[in-house]
This record gives C-alpha cells, sequence and structure tokens, in this order.
C-alpha cells in the first residue's frame, strides 16, 4: 500500500490502523501538507513509526504549496503539531531522497496492478505524480481518498470539504485523470456524506484502553479542563487518548457534541475492505471558477453530463462495525506493542 497522509489527528489513527493490520506491506508514506506544514506532517509520520514500533518505511516529504494557492492549515482543529495534545518525541529516522511524487511513481512502476493507494489529505502529491506518469491510474490496483461532499454540507466552506479546498486544482486533476482507469479500479471515495458518520465517543477510546489492557483509564469526559493528560500506562492509548481528546474538545467548541469524526480511519478500513462500504458510481468533477462554490466537488449520478462514471463514491455503511474493528485492531496492537507488567505479588 502506498499511504498519502496530512498528519493530522485522524490521520494518526489511520496510520495506526494500518500498522495494526499483521499482513499489510506499507510501501511509502508521502507527507502532504494540509492540517498542518508538510515538514510537520512528515515529523509527525516519523515518529508514529516509531510510537509503533514499526520496520522501516520509507517516509517522503512532498510539495510545500499546493498546486495554485497558498497552503491553508488548521491547527486549531488538529493543534499547533497536528496530533491534538500528544506529544511525540522527534525521530531518528531519515527522511526519503525521493519527492513524495516520485515515491507514489517509483512505487506503482515497480509493482504494476499490485499497489493500494490511500490518500487522506488534500491531492498535491498524487497530481504531481500523475504529471510525471500519465498512466498511473492504470498502474495502481485501487486508489481510496478521503474527500469531498456531495450531498452533504462542507465542513470548510458551505460547499468544500477541507482536503478538496486545500488543492482543489490536485483533486480536479486527479479526478480528470481516472477517468482514464477501468471500472475495477475507479477511485472509491469517502466523502462526508458518509465520514461525518463515524461518530467516535469517549467509550469507543474505553474500550481501546479495555482491549489494550491498560488497566482503568481515564477517558476524556466533557466536563474535564481543557487540555488534561492522560495517565494511561500504555504508550499508544494514551497518544490515542490524547490526540482525540482535542478533537473531542473542537467539536464540542462549535455545537457538534463531544465526540469526533473518524474521517481517515474509515477510508483506510475501506482500502483494506471495500465490503465495509456501500458504493455508488457516478462521475466527479470539481468546481474551480465558482465564486461562492471554487473547490465544491460536484457528482453527475445520472450521466446528465454524458461522461462515464470516475469514481466509486461511498454512500453507506455500519459504523459501529467499522469501530468494532478498530477497536480489536488497535487495542490487540498497542497490547501486543506494549504489554502490561505484571504487578508485584506481596
Amino acid at each position: 500500500m502506498m499511504v498519502d497522509v496530512d498528519t493530522g489527528i485522524d490521520d494518526s489513527l489511520a496510520l495506526l490502523y494500518l500498522l495494526a493490520h499483521p499482513q499489510l506491506e506499507i510501501a511509502g508514506i508521502a507527507s502532504t501538507g494540509g492540517n498542518v506544514a508538510t515538514a510537520q506532517v512528515a515529523a509527525n509520520n516519523l515518529a508514529l513509526l516509531d510510537l509503533c514500533r514499526a520496520p522501516a518505511i520509507e517516509v517522503a516529504l512532498g510539495a510545500a504549496q499546493p498546486l495554485a494557492i497558498p497552503l491553508q492549515t488548521t491547527e486549531d482543529t488538529h493543534g499547533p503539531h497536528g496530533v491534538g495534545y500528544a506529544e511525540l518525541p522527534p525521530s531518528a529516522r531519515p527522511l526519503s531522497g525521493r519527492s513524495a511524487a516520485q515515491l507514489w511513481v517509483d512505487t506503482v512502476r515497480a509493482r504494476p496492478g499490485e499497489v493500494l493507494g490511500l490518500c487522506t489529505g488534500p491531492l498535491t502529491n498524487l497530481a504531481l505524480a500523475l504529471e510525471l506518469e500519465p498512466h498511473l491510474p492504470q498502474l495502481l490496483r485501487r486508489l481510496v481518498i478521503m474527500g469531498g461532499a456531495f450531498r452533504h454540507p462542507g465542513n470548510t466552506t458551505p460547499t468544500n470539504e477541507w482536503n478538496v479546498h486545500v488543492d482543489p486544482e490536485a483533486a480536479k486533476l486527479v479526478f480528470d485523470a481516472f477517468s482514464a482507469a477501468p471500472p475495477e479500479r475507479r477511485p472509491i471515495v469517502c466523502a462526508l456524506d458518509v465520514t461525518e458518520s463515524i461518530e467516535m465517543f469517549p467509550h469507543h477510546l474505553s474500550r481501546i484502553a479495555d482491549r489494550a489492557h491498560s488497566g482503568p483509564v481515564a477517558v476524556p469526559h466533557p466536563s474535564d479542563p481543557p487540555g488534561t493528560r492522560s495517565d494511561a500506562a500504555n504508550p499508544i492509548v494514551r497518544f490515542l487518548i490524547d490526540a482525540v481528546r482535542f478533537y473531542f474538545e473542537f467539536h464540542q467548541f462549535y455545537g457538534q457534541g463531544y465526540l469526533a469524526h473518524m474521517h481517515d480511519p474509515f477510508a483506510a478500513a475501506v482500502a483494506l475492505d471495500p465490503g465495509l462500504a456501500v458504493l455508488r458510481p457516478a462521475t466527479v468533477d470539481v468546481e474551480l471558477t465558482g465564486t461562492i462554490t471554487r473547490g465544491a466537488t460536484v457528482a453527475d449520478w445520472a450521466g446528465m453530463w454524458g461522461r462515464a462514471p470516475n469514481a466509486d463514491i461511498v454512500v453507506g455503511t455500519d459504523p459501529e462495525a467499522f469501530f468494532d474493528r478498530m477497536v480489536a485492531r488497535i487495542g490487540d496492537f498497542a497490547a501486543a506493542l506494549y504489554p502490561p507488567v505484571p504487578q508485584e505479588v506481596r
């Protein structure tokens, strides 16, 4: 799998979900500016590999700016370093000498038809990779994108989802390019229509902590003082709670409840098992010239444009089935990496 992320609280949980898969090979991680600046994204990715005691995985630095506009980041949503209140020590792992775009290209050329792609941030790196290798849609096995909003309000403007909003030119270039992909290789698009139904609550964190045998853990509560830190013994559980607490507080501040939308872990789960999602084909395009709709994703469900579908959009899922998988996978992974220390018998 080739992963392109703008880590990011929910991106970090997506990476944990993938790294916890016992058979998955991650060929490379591309770092995209979005939630935070590109260099911070790369630093987060390297540090997460340390936290997960992962083998050597190539992490590449992506473009510093979107294709045509200045980079917009969202530290108010994800915290100053992108991972909420969590603290990750700097990693000694090296960054790749290749750009993220070149890593995309080299990876799919080396294993044509085998590589799954997952993008949970702006599509800048993938758009640049397509300029280097226009046949990339035919070389990938399948692409999963977290992005867009179709029959759902945007989370950045009334029409726009964040990842597409950051670099709409890149998103349009990607969707246009994948018009050449065969039907079985159309991108799977996880848009806000479904990802905002993937609501994490404190009890999900409690279940992960229990599964990790982390002992009694104080999970976030709406009455907690802002910025409360976790005392969980398990480092992965502690990271999760400190990261997601920031997300809970953000959503609560904006009147959405004490919860967190797990956009990116859901996309990661769909990449590994498309059976989690109900898909509907459509032709997707991105508005670039609208005065108040620039960056909006538009789906032609009925073929009115006379163009073949270029995406399979997720239109349904079972959120609790997803959370059951997430709890089991990350909880078991945390327990295996950091087994609880038996208490001394007195």
